[in-house]
């Protein structure tokens, strides 16, 4: 078993990023027993908790505790040693894997834009579609604060904008695309995926941005309602053509991300990583069957 587990770790450190060298093993034990605690990231979590329940039916004496809180609280808690793994939904920047960050990717995501069905404008938004020199004028700029300036309207329609008040990943990879950093993105304050998808859906006049999985129902595979997906003017020709029209079920908006059609960002790999490259038998083996036999639920958890 010992030997099987070091060549199979040659592969897993080919998707290492930044890791730093250790060789010691700490473990062999042929019987998986014991407690993994993970966190982090919003857009990781249904993922990571689809994994943990498959890997504790393989194997019943392993605990996998998995707790959602922002890409920044993931890698926060793994560098302090507070859990074994982290989900980190953006890049690991330099200062982290100087202090011991290893990261690997495991599956792929993005963020989307979302309005609410009520809003007046709704049709024509959707029709149209909004230029990213737009989105940069509602988030980062300033400029624009009205619906009827977006869709070049008549009448009155203000934005209420909204954005991620804790460090995550969305937010940092939102802000990215729109050529700033999360502290430049302005709007109302919210905390976590599932409370900027809320704001939007109680206010009519309302624009934020989720993670995929915030964004889509899982059992349906559409738009949450009443969230509407904001299309992106890829072309800024102001109108959404048909190559630009993969928002309408969960499988569309996946197929755009995997064959490259939605732009990186806000596309983005997401991380799992840990403090300095595994050393014991249970994190290893977890992180070898998510990269290996765990890539059969990516699909169907979206």
């Amino acid at each position: 078993m010992k030997k099987l587990i070091t060549i199979a770790l040659v592969g897993i450190q080919l998707v290492f990023v930044g890791c730093q060298k250790k060789t010691s093993e700490t473990e062999n034990s042929d019987s998986l027993r014991g407690t993994i605690t993970v966190s982090g990231a919003w857009a990781l979590y249904p993922m990571v908790v689809k994994w943990a329940e498959e890997f504790q039916v393989l194997h019943p004496e392993v605990k996998i505790d998995v707790a959602a809180g922002g890409a920044g609280k993931g890698m926060a808690d793994t560098l302090a040693g507070a859990v074994d793994i982290g989900m980190v939904s953006r890049d690991i920047n330099p200062a982290e894997t100087e202090k011991g960050a290893c990261g690997f990717a495991v599956t792929k995501d993005a963020v989307v834009p979302t309005l609410n069905a009520s809003n007046p404008l709704c049709g024509q938004v959707l029709a149209q579609g909004i230029k990213k020199q737009t989105l940069m004028d509602i988030w980062i700029h300033g400029k624009v604060k009205n619906w009827a300036e977006v869709v070049n309207a008549p009448g009155s329609h203000p934005i209420s904008v909204y954005t991620r008040s804790d460090a995550c990943g969305a937010a940092e990879v939102w802000a990215k695309y729109l050529g700033g950093k999360q502290e430049d993105l302005t709007g109302v304050g919210v905390y976590g995926d599932p409370g900027l998808a809320e704001a939007v859906k109680k206010d009519a006049l309302g624009i934020g941005y989720n993670n995929v999985n915030f964004a889509y129902d899982a059992q349906t595979k559409k738009p949450i309602e009443p969230l509407c997906i904001v299309p992106i003017d890829l072309n800024d020709n102001g109108q959404i053509d048909p190559e630009e029209n993969f928002y309408g079920s969960l499988e569309e908006i996946l197929t755009a991300i995997r064959e490259d059609r939605y732009p990186s960002p806000p596309a983005r790999q997401l991380y799992l990583v840990t403090k300095g490259v595994p050393q014991g038998n249970l994190v290893r083996e977890f992180l070898l069957w998510i990269l290996t036999d765990g890539q059969q639920y990516v699909t169907e958890t979206g």
